[in-house]
C-alpha cells in the first residue's frame, strides 16, 4: 500500500466514521482490529503503521467501554501497533490501561516511566506486576505507589531495585507484614537490607519471619537479630544484691508455697528482686538471665521463662505488666506472645531457656499445648 493510497483511505475513513452512529463506529473498530489480529504476524512494518493510525482514529471516537476487550486482545500482541498500544496504556480508565501496562512488550521503558509519573494507583499496580521492571521504574513505583503497589513489587521475582528502592521497601515492610515476608524471601535482597529490616522490626515480626522464610535465609535473619540486639544493648550498672530475695523465695519453696499465688503477689507488689529470684529458682537459670529478660522490651523471652517455671498465663501477665522502666506492651503483641506461651510445651520451654535462646526456639516447630 503506497503512502498516497493510505492517506486517501484514512481520509475516507474519517468521513465514514463522522457520519455513522456510535454503535457502527464500535463495529468498524472491532472489524479493523480483527483484521489486524488475524494477519499481524504476516504484515510488514509500513502496513502495521497504516493499521496503527486507523485504530487510533477509531479508538478516539468510540465509547471507552468498547476499548476494554481491545486492550485485552492487544496486550500479548507481537508485533503491535505502537501508537494504539500507547493510547490504550495512557488511558485514564484503569480497566482499559491495565492489560497493556501489565503485559505489552511494545511499551518502552520511557513510556512506562512517563505513565508511572502521572497515573493512578491501579495503573501503578499493573506496572508493578510486569515481568522485568528495572530499578529506574521501580523507584518511581515505590515513591508514588500505595501499600498494594509496594507489596506487588516486593513479591515480583523479576523486579529489580536500586539501593534507594530497597530503603523504601524497608519502610513499607515495617508496617506491612506481606511486604516484609516477600522482601526477606527474595534471592536478590542483600544481607544488609535484611539487617536493616530486622533492626526496625519488633520481636513478634522476627518470630514470624523466621517461621516463614526458607531454611537458607534463617541464618541471615538470626545474625541480623543478634546484631540488632548487640547494637541496642546498654551497659549495665552495678550488680544488684539478690541475697535477701534468694533467701525469701527459698523459704517459700521449702514451705511448698513458691507457686502462682506467691509469685503473682510479688509481681503485683512490684517486688522485682523477689520475682527475679523466684523465676531463677523455678526455671533453674542464672539470676542475670532473668534480669535481662525483665529489662527487655520484648516480653516473649520472659513469657518462656514463666512457662519453664510452671507458672500460668495470669501470673505471667502480672509479671510482664508490672516491670519497671519498660513501655507497655501493645495488645496485639500480647496476643502473639500468649499464642507462643499456650503452644509451648514445658519441656521445650525449659530446654530453651536453660540451654538455647529465644531465637533458636522460633525456628523449631511448636509442640502442642500442655505436652510435657
Amino acid at each position: 500500500m503506497t503512502a498516497i493510497a493510505a492517506t486517501e483511505l484514512i481520509a475516507e475513513l474519517d468521513n465514514v466514521v463522522e457520519a455513522c452512529s456510535p454503535e457502527r463506529r464500535v463495529q468498524i473498530l472491532r472489524q479493523v482490529a480483527g483484521l489486524f489480529l488475524s494477519d499481524a504476524d504476516r504484515l510488514k512494518e509500513h502496513h502495521i503503521g497504516v493499521f496503527d493510525e486507523v485504530l487510533v482514529r477509531l479508538m478516539k471516537c468510540v465509547d471507552p467501554r468498547a476499548l476494554v476487550r481491545l486492550s485485552i486482545s492487544f496486550a500479548d500482541l507481537r508485533p503491535a501497533p505502537r501508537d494504539a498500544i500507547r493510547y490504550l496504556a495512557h488511558h485514564e480508565d484503569a480497566a482499559i490501561a491495565a492489560p497493556i501496562l501489565l503485559k505489552s512488550e511494545a511499551l518502552s521503558d520511557s513510556d512506562l516511566v512517563e505513565i508511572a509519573h502521572d497515573c493512578g494507583q491501579q495503573h501503578l499496580l499493573a506496572i508493578a506486576g510486569r515481568k522485568l521492571p528495572g530499578p529506574s521504574l521501580t523507584d518511581i513505583l515505590l515513591e508514588r505507589g500505595d501499600t498494594n503497589v509496594c507489596r506487588e513489587l516486593a513479591g515480583n521475582p523479576g523486579a529489580r531495585f536500586s539501593s534507594s528502592g530497597f530503603t523504601m521497601l524497608i519502610e513499607v515492610a515495617g508496617r506491612d507484614d506481606d511486604t516484609a515476608d516477600s522482601l526477606v524471601r527474595r534471592s536478590d535482597t542483600p544481607p544488609e537490607v535484611v539487617g536493616r529490616l530486622v533492626s526496625k522490626s519488633t520481636p513478634a515480626v522476627h518470630s514470624r519471619l523466621l517461621r516463614r522464610v526458607p531454611p537458607e535465609m534463617r541464618e541471615t535473619i538470626l545474625a541480623a537479630i543478634d546484631s540488632s540486639v548487640d547494637q541496642t544493648r546498654t551497659p549495665r550498672g552495678a550488680p544488684v544484691d539478690y541475697s535477701e530475695a534468694h533467701s525469701t523465695v527459698l523459704a517459700f519453696s521449702k514451705a511448698g508455697k513458691l507457686n502462682d499465688s506467691s509469685v503473682n503477689r510479688f509481681a503485683i507488689r512490684r517486688e522485682h528482686r523477689n520475682v527475679i529470684a523466684a523465676l531463677a529458682l523455678l526455671a533453674s537459670i542464672p539470676t542475670d538471665t532473668v534480669e535481662s529478660l525483665m529489662e527487655d522490651g520484648d516480653c516473649c523471652g520472659l513469657a518462656i521463662a514463666c512457662r519453664a517455671s510452671r507458672l500460668n498465663w495470669q501470673t505471667t501477665m502480672a509479671i510482664i505488666s508490672n516491670r519497671n522502666d519498660v513501655p507497655p506492651i501493645p495488645a496485639w503483641e500480647l496476643v502473639q506472645v500468649k499464642d507462643v506461651f499456650d503452644m509451648l510445651s514445658l519441656s521445650t520451654a525449659q530446654r530453651t531457656i536453660r540451654f538455647g535462646s529465644v531465637e533458636e526456639l522460633l525456628v523449631r516447630p511448636h509442640a502442642p499445648a500442655g505436652a510435657a
